[in-house]
């Protein structure tokens, strides 16, 4: 076994594993296992509003169903809240966090204020300098404006982002008492030992914040690998949880058979809905 090859598998429990979760589920397993490498299984359940019990029970099943296995865990981020303080007063102390009080409401009223699509409108820089002293707050952490970024993703090749351009200030922590996505895959990914984070290529813009938390750590980023979305084959939109018809649970109960998901034929049966 290549030990030097470390991958993981990060569910959320917000819902039903669908087609597209599976697909780059796959695509991790298959590069940790030709590689020879370890496969981490993590829950990613800090959004205790949304993740629920019956979804990490379901996507276990799921993904033993589908033919996927792991090496280690699972291991739930909802246990490593105490991991994720201490980055925090890290980044902290050394200055690359600051208060916020702004909502994602404020910002999208904000005169001028960029979008950066679906994901998060871009900061406009409201309370970066404000000096605020209070705990009822965000933390961003505050991007180096009008740096050029790169790096060479391991599935779409090379890509660059500017700072502050293409994305802004971005929560690590949030007000109400837990790490944001960023901070906390990039801790867990660190204290893993990842070597190579598979995703979908809707996290692209992603891998450029994680790669300053990563900088700002001391440490080397992980290889980036962005798989291409499924997409709906009747709407053309990217799959989300929204779409119950292609949820495994709904395509196991339907005859569906995992092999098909797995080469692709699911989308040329006509009753796959």
């Amino acid at each position: 076994m290549n030990t030097s090859y470390r991958g993981r598998l990060a569910p959320s429990p917000t819902g039903y594993l669908h087609l597209g979760h599976a697909r780059t589920f796959q695509t991790a397993w298959q590069r940790a296992r030709n590689a020879g490498g370890r496969l981490v299984l993590r829950i990613e359940d800090i959004d205790t509003a949304r993740c629920k019990p019956e979804f990490t029970e379901a996507l276990l099943e799921d993904l033993r169903w589908f033919g996927l296995d792991w090496d280690e865990g699972p291991v739930f981020q909802s246990e490593r809240i105490p991991l994720y303080r201490d980055a925090l007063k890290q980044l902290r102390a050394g200055g690359f966090v600051y208060p916020c009080r702004c909502s994602r409401r404020d910002i999208l009223q904000a005169a001028g204020a960029p979008h950066a699509g679906e994901e998060e409108p871009s900061y406009p820089g409201t309370c970066r300098d404000a000096g605020i002293v209070s705990e009822d707050v965000h933390w961003r952490f505050r991007v180096p404006h009008g740096e050029r970024m790169e790096h060479c993703d391991a599935a779409l090749g090379p890509q660059s982002a500017m700072a502050g351009v293409d994305f802004g200030d971005f929560v690590v922590w949030r007000r109400d008492v837990v790490p944001a996505y960023q901070l906390a895959v990039t801790v867990d990914d660190i204290a893993m030992g990842i070597t190579e984070v598979v995703r979908g290529e809707d996290l692209l813009l992603s891998a450029f914040r994680q790669m300053l938390l990563y900088r700002a750590f001391g440490v080397e980023p992980p290889r980036f690998f962005h798989a291409p979305l499924v997409l709906d084959p009747a709407t053309g939109q990217r799959l989300a949880k929204r779409h119950a018809a292609l949820s495994l649970r709904e395509l196991r109960a339907r005859g569906v058979k995992p092999e098909e998901l797995r080469n692709g034929s699911i989308l040329q049966l006509p009753d796959f809905r």
